[in-house]
């Protein structure tokens, strides 16, 4: 079984098509999507239609939380507040009902499991090697996906101490990552929509339990057509700018 992992695609069209169309010649079985659809980007509804004809399992985000009044807008800067307010007018209401029946991860896949942001907390980012050891003893199955951090990587934890993961390096678009069936991992595919390892390019991976493979990619998509989208919007322009950073 091959499964494409999917996480903070944050309604950007342009970098889901792109990384549809990458992921199709590299083949899979099943989409699981780590949560964040929507937020930021001008897309909402394409691309949470695209996620609920597509996706197996997705789990609830803290910016789809946010878009359908699951979670208030206090804890939100500036720009992510009007996104979120800009997002819950554009939904659709059969994208809001969608969204709002999401799941709170983690959510079991076999032998895996699939969150989005700490598997002690939703809406905790794991980022600092201090971070990932708090949330390693919460760690139900060997291996976990989780996304918000919007950082490719990840965690791999031996006798309970982690160790960061590095992600696809520049110049490459890919990196097999083969994992030791005696540690635990918690990963990250990266963002699709909204990179911050500054590096721009959409990120997504494949999983391969039986062996034991993750495989993390990295494609380049039509940034520009996103960013003028984000401005025509009259999104905050911070919101558009930032994409081709990937910061």
């Amino acid at each position: 079984m091959r499964y494409l992992i999917l996480s903070d695609i944050h309604a950007n069209w342009e970098a889901l098509q792109a990384v549809a169309e990458a992921a199709s010649s590299d083949g899979y079985d099943e989409i699981l999507c780590c949560g964040d659809i929507v937020g930021y980007g001008a897309d909402p509804n394409p691309c949470v239609d695209w996620v609920r004809r597509n996706a197996k399992i997705t789990v609830r985000g803290n910016h789809d939380k946010v878009a359908v009044g699951l979670e208030d807008l206090e804890w939100f800067n500036p720009a992510a507040q009007a996104s979120a307010q800009w997002t819950s007018e554009a939904l659709s209401a059969e994208n809001q009902a969608w969204l709002q029946a999401l799941p709170r991860g983690p959510i079991p896949v076999t032998d895996f499991q699939i969150l989005h942001g700490s598997p002690a907390d939703e809406d905790e980012y794991v980022i600092q090697l201090a971070e990932a050891a708090v949330a390693g003893p919460y760690l139900d199955t060997r291996v976990s996906f989780f996304g918000h951090t919007h950082i490719q990587g990840g965690f791999l934890y031996q006798r309970g101490v982690p160790r960061r993961i590095q992600p696809v390096g520049a110049g490459k678009d890919r990196l097999e990552y083969e994992l030791d069936p005696d540690l635990f991992y918690l990963i990250n595919p990266g963002s699709i929509g909204q990179p911050r390892d500054r590096d721009p390019r959409a990120a997504w991976a494949i999983y391969i339990p039986e062996a034991r493979l993750v495989i993390y990619r990295r494609t380049t998509y039509d940034v520009r057509s996103a960013q003028h989208k984000i401005i025509a919007a009259r999104l905050p322009n911070i919101l558009a700018h930032r994409l081709a950073a990937g910061r």
